[in-house]
């Protein structure tokens, strides 16, 4: 699928779950950031079409990141990632205009439908 997606988590652990899940869902390009300033610079730099972003992050968190990539971009699609327990967190995403979250430890096919739902509504 010729959609780019940016990754965005501080573990790179999670980074490679996530991006096995999308490679084997069928999206090819996939580009990495491992906490929110690199997150803010390589959406600029990449203009992904979609961005799934962890919330808790050293440096910038997620929602500073979301924050100011929807400013700069009012159209920025982005899916937020969540451990248990963040529920005020995930509404203030929502609020910022994150247009979904999924939960950690997450399922591979709540992952992908998450992300064709999204790139589907364009």
């Amino acid at each position: 699928m010729s959609k780019k997606i940016l990754i965005v988590d501080d573990a790179a652990f999670m980074r490679k779950l996530i991006s096995k899940t999308l490679t084997e869902g069928g999206f090819t390009e996939i580009v990495e950031a491992d906490d929110g300033f690199t997150a803010c610079d390589q959406y600029f730099a990449e203009h992904p079409d979609l961005v799934i972003m962890d919330i808790t992050m050293p440096n910038k968190s997620g929602i500073e990141a979301l924050h100011e990539i929807r400013q700069q971009d009012p159209d920025a699609k982005v899916i937020m990632c969540s451990a248990m327990g963040q529920e005020s967190m995930v509404v203030e995403a929502i609020k910022l205009g994150a247009l979904d979250f999924v939960v950690k430890p997450f399922k591979p096919d709540r992952m992908l439908a998450t992300v064709m739902n999204i790139l589907e509504s364009e």
